[in-house]
């Protein structure tokens, strides 16, 4: 994250937090995933950590 310090000129940071993003797409889907099968926490689970890997591999 050599790029967090530098931003745009709306103040946003180009960096981003890819592992943030990641974990909220993994979420979304995860939660999407338990209601229809009727069994949140574990898909919860699962979006969590699919979410973190998308966000590591985003990061590089």
């Amino acid at each position: 994250m050599e790029n967090r310090d530098e931003q745009d000129e709306y103040g946003s940071s180009k960096a981003g937090y890819p592992v943030v993003f990641g974990i909220s797409i993994g979420v979304a889907i995860g939660s999407g995933i338990g209601v229809a099968l009727g069994n949140l926490a574990i898909w919860m689970g699962v979006g969590i950590a699919i979410g973190v890997a998308i966000g590591l591999a985003r990061r590089k």
